[in-house]
């Protein structure tokens, strides 16, 4: 008997959406499901057939050959088995047996990881100074990682022997059951999967073929890096197993505090205390910047708690595109300590205040500003 189209088997159209044809399977794995129809051959052959629709309809590969050639696309050599990761999410129906290696044993093939295995990515924690990250600099850090042997080359066995085939598994990786009409397998707790143990070990790994190594390296941490932005070196994770591609290292970085600055994205703000006089009169101050001393030019008359805007003075674009602005706050600042001489001054400039209830700001005569300017000016 032909194999019925998977569309129709689903009961969706050719044009459904992935979470169409999602909710369409998991209704007739529910309606069909053994547990509910105990031997009932009819409804478990169902139940096979909307998963063997659902893991080809629900891969993007394989549905595109399944639309261009129909079965013929998706039968044969590397066509029947299936990934077991589509019937992710459906545990509750299927009991976890979506990661369970072997799950496409119920329409032939099955997947064991034997092959290259690609070496796990790292995180190192790196601390950098507020200059540092202003700047740039470039950091030298040591990380433990586990590197292929060299006496064995990574296999594990001792030189001039090799891994013999798993006596658990026989050498396939898995292990086999049967859960129900279910052919499973899982990965072989022995051999790990491999399909091959170690008789006579490394010494120098003992069997494992990787060890563990200091590897120092060069960090070079771009200007305008802030906290919590990673770094990826490519390759320098842990290596690879049986010839896999090493894994990555991610360097996370961690910005100190600096009391001068407080950073805005890309801008920077600081503070500058200037004598009340200067803010009365007018005058011009210097302030710190991350790149040396900026003059500041305050106008007469100008508040505390007045912000200045220096284009291009903050911190640089940590993409090398353009630098932020620095925001200098400025705030008045009462002098201690004075002569007999600057208290004198002071006094003879309170006598020409007015209340300030009653002083006319139309007129800059009367002003504050005017009778510090006429006395100090």
């Amino acid at each position: 008997m032909s194999a019925r189209d998977y569309y129709e088997v689903l009961g969706v159209a050719r044009d459904a959406s992935d979470a169409d044809i999602k909710s369409a399977y998991r209704k007739l794995a529910l309606k069909f499901h053994p547990d509910r129809n105990p031997g009932d051959t009819a409804a478990e052959e169902q139940f096979k057939e909307a998963a063997q629709a659902y893991a080809v309809l629900a891969d993007t590969d394989k549905r595109a050959r399944y639309d261009r050639f129909g079965h013929a696309g998706v039968s044969g050599a590397g066509g029947q088995g299936f990934d077991p990761s589509v019937f992710t999410g459906f545990e509750d129906i299927l009991g976890g047996l979506g990661d369970i290696f072997g799950f496409g044993d119920v329409f032939g093939g099955g997947r064991r990881r034997s092959g290259p295995q690609r070496g796990a990515d790292l995180r190192y924690d790196l601390e950098v100074t507020f200059a540092d990250s202003a700047t740039g600099t470039e950091k030298a850090i040591q990380i433990p990682r586990h590197e292929p042997c060299a006496t064995c080359t990574g296999s594990g066995a001792a030189p001039g022997t090799s891994a013999a085939a798993c006596g658990q598994c026989r050498g396939s990786g898995q292990i086999r059951f049967q859960q129900g009409f279910f052919t499973m397998a899982r990965t072989c707790g022995t051999c790990r999967g491999t399909g091959r143990v170690v008789t006579t070990p490394c010494k120098a790994c003992r069997g494992e073929g990787q060890v563990e190594q200091q590897k120092k390296l060069n960090v070079r941490i771009p200007a305008g890096i802030a906290s919590g932005q990673r770094l990826r070196l490519q390759g320098e994770g842990e290596g690879g197993m049986r010839g896999g591609p090493a894994g990555d290292l991610y360097v996370v970085i961690f910005v100190q505090e600096d009391e001068r600055f407080e950073r805005d994205g890309n801008d920077l703000h600081t503070r500058a205390d200037v004598w009340f006089t200067t803010l009365a009169l007018g005058g011009e101050i210097a302030v710190a910047g991350i790149d040396g001393s900026h003059p500041v030019k305050i106008p007469e008359g100008t508040t505390t708690g007045t912000v200045f805007r220096l284009k291009g003075k903050g911190m640089p674009d940590v993409s090398g595109r353009g630098k932020g602005d620095l925001m200098v706050t400025v705030r008045g600042t009462t002098p201690k300590g004075l002569s007999r001489e600057q208290k004198k001054l002071l006094e003879q400039l309170a006598g020409t205040f007015e209340p300030i209830s009653q002083i006319d700001s139309s007129d800059p005569d009367k002003g504050i500003f005017g009778k510090v300017k006429d006395i100090f000016g």
